[in-house]
C-alpha cells in the first residue's frame, strides 16, 4: 500500500479530539483496519468513512462493545438492503 493512501493515527486523533487508544480497541475489536510502518501507526484512507461514523457512535458515549454490536448489525442491514435491491431487479425480469 502506498504511503499517500495512509493516514498516520496520531494526526487523525488530533484533527477528530479522540484517544489513540480509542483507534487501537476498535482495531483489536475488529472493527478497524491499521498499518504500522517504522513503528508509527496509520490507518487506510479505505477505513476513514467508516472510522468518522464509529466515533460518532463513540461521542454518544458509546462502548466499544456497543460499537461492535451496531457496526454488526448495520453491516447486516446493508447486505440485506443489497440482498433485496438484486433480487427486485430479479423479479422485474420476470414481470415484464
Amino acid at each position: 500500500m502506498k504511503t499517500a493512501e495512509l493516514i498516520a493515527a496520531n494526526d487523525f486523533c488530533v484533527y477528530h479530539n479522540v484517544e489513540y487508544t480509542f483507534i487501537t480497541s476498535l482495531h483489536e475489536a475488529g472493527l478497524v483496519e491499521i498499518t504500522i510502518i517504522n513503528e508509527t501507526t496509520f490507518i487506510p484512507q479505505t477505513e476513514l468513512q467508516k472510522l468518522e461514523k464509529l466515533i460518532s457512535l463513540h461521542e454518544l458515549d458509546i462502548n466499544i462493545a456497543g460499537i461492535e454490536a451496531i457496526s454488526h448489525l448495520l453491516e447486516r442491514i446493508e447486505k440485506l438492503q443489497e440482498d433485496m435491491k438484486y433480487l427486485k431487479n430479479r423479479l422485474r425480469l420476470y414481470e415484464d
